[in-house]
């Protein structure tokens, strides 16, 4: 069991949900995550919300309280926080990603979450064409940030958001507008991302060696790596790591 779920507000207190969020994920303890995101409702009304994502991994009176300032923050139109099985948390959202959708992501670590950073989220929101759309932010603290930054091929050990920018929708038809949602709210947040690309969202079309990114000070061991066990680079089929020539 597990203290968790989620919490959404009307869009129009989008603003001041993000702010909160940065404001809570300053100090976290590490039991205790939370994430923030626009959305949309899963009625398929196309209702763009407000939400903060939360789990805690301590006990369930200790994740009461650190749960409460997130359940009294505003007059949200939805609280579904409170105790649950962990497995209960981890399949909550899967509704939103049907069978047969089409998906174009793009994903970046910021810099900052500034207040002009949170602007251009709620305003490049506003403009999403398809009531499947969401863009989120994934936080990273505690124990994550305390490894060493070449201890492991993962590098990204600091305090702070990766962006989501999700284009979701059912008919081929919205693909080139939903599509280009994601890129132009992708291109207005170039100012506030950082150098560091998470492996696991980059996309097809990517520009350059964006691998590179996604493991920074780390590549160039991982390519030595790649030429000793597998210099003819058989395995390509993923975000591939070059063996140095």
């Amino acid at each position: 069991m597990i203290t968790g779920g989620l919490v959404a507000h009307p869009f129009d207190r989008a603003r001041d949900v993000l702010r909160f969020v940065r404001d809570v994920t300053a100090s976290l303890p590490d039991e205790f995550m939370v994430f923030g995101g626009l959305i949309h409702a899963g009625d398929g009304s196309g209702t763009k919300l407000a939400a903060m994502v939360a789990c805690h991994c301590g006990s369930l009176a200790e994740g009461e309280a650190a749960v409460r300032p997130l359940k009294q923050f505003g007059t949200p139109l939805m609280d579904a926080m409170g105790p649950m099985p962990y497995c209960q948390l981890n399949g909550m959202l899967d509704a939103a990603y049907p069978k047969g959708a089409l998906n174009y992501w793009k994903s970046s670590f910021l810099s900052q979450l500034s207040d002009a950073a949170i602007d251009t989220l709620v305003d490049c929101f506003a403009r999403c064409p398809t009531p499947m759309g969401q863009l989120l932010l994934e936080h990273f603290h505690g124990a994550v940030t305390r490894v060493n930054v070449v201890d492991t091929a993962f590098p990204h050990r600091a305090d702070g958001y990766n962006l989501v920018v999700l284009a979701e929708w059912m008919e081929p038809q919205d693909t080139d507008r939903c599509v280009a949602w994601a890129r132009e709210t992708y291109a207005a947040m170039e100012p506030f991302v950082g150098s560091g690309r998470y492996v696991n969202y980059l996309g097809d079309d990517e520009i350059g060696d964006p691998t590179a990114a996604a493991y920074g000070p780390n590549y160039r061991r991982l390519q030595e790596i790649k030429k000793k066990y597998d210099p003819s680079n058989f395995f390509h089929m993923n975000q591939n790591i070059r063996p140095l020539p």
